[in-house]
């Protein structure tokens, strides 16, 4: 489980190919305290630390994982957001984030508020993808507070510390995110969705 609160940010240093399965291999400041086993978010995606070699360390990524996420668009020299799951110990600063990425969005707008940004996403229609205002969204593993909500697009506004610790910074028109929607959100609309 993890939270949504970005620890640092990583390099893609190398992609391989195998089959159907691509192994990300990234450079980032908290190598030298990953474990092999280990769960760790890449952009909120979830995947097992399979191999470590001095400050580098690599990931696998299955089909099903490329398909949902914007994993599959990463180049060499892209910088992802980094987050180890949450320790039993450690506080809840964000919200519940299980890494398990429902879908991609496009950023349709970036909004200068002087002060903060406002990004406004679209992704498509799904009544499993609801988004409501003031609720909790995660947008490349930031856990983020929902401003605006539309049934296909939502926006979310970023403080100076989040633009400068996060890859929001490289967001732009056109990029596309991962999103991971609320998680009580998503049993609730099951829920609804099989009264009817």
């Amino acid at each position: 489980m993890f939270t949504g609160i970005i620890e640092t940010l990583a390099h893609v240093e190398t992609i391989v190919q195998e089959n159907s399965n691509v192994h990300f291999t990234f450079s980032s400041p908290i190598t030298h305290e990953l474990k092999i086993d280990q769960s760790v978010a890449h952009n909120g995606v979830c995947l097992t630390v399979v191999s470590i070699s001095g400050n580098t360390y690599t990931v696998t990524a299955i089909d099903e994982t490329l398909k949902r996420s914007n994993l599959g668009k990463l180049k060499v020299g892209d910088v992802v957001n980094l987050e180890r799951c949450m320790p039993a110990t450690g506080r809840f600063d964000g919200h519940i984030v299980q890494g398990h990425v429902d879908t991609t969005a496009v950023c349709r707008e970036v909004k200068d508020l002087k002060g903060s940004w406002e990004f406004v996403f679209e992704h498509h229609k799904n009544e499993k993808n609801v988004t409501v205002e003031k609720g909790s969204i995660t947008v490349n593993g930031v856990s983020l507070t929902v401003v605006q909500s539309e049934p296909e697009s939502f926006s979310v506004c970023i403080i100076p510390y989040t633009l400068e610790h996060t890859n929001f910074k490289n967001i732009a028109v056109g990029s596309v995110v991962n999103l991971e929607f609320d998680v009580i959100g998503k049993y609730v609309a099951r829920i609804l969705a099989t009264r009817n």
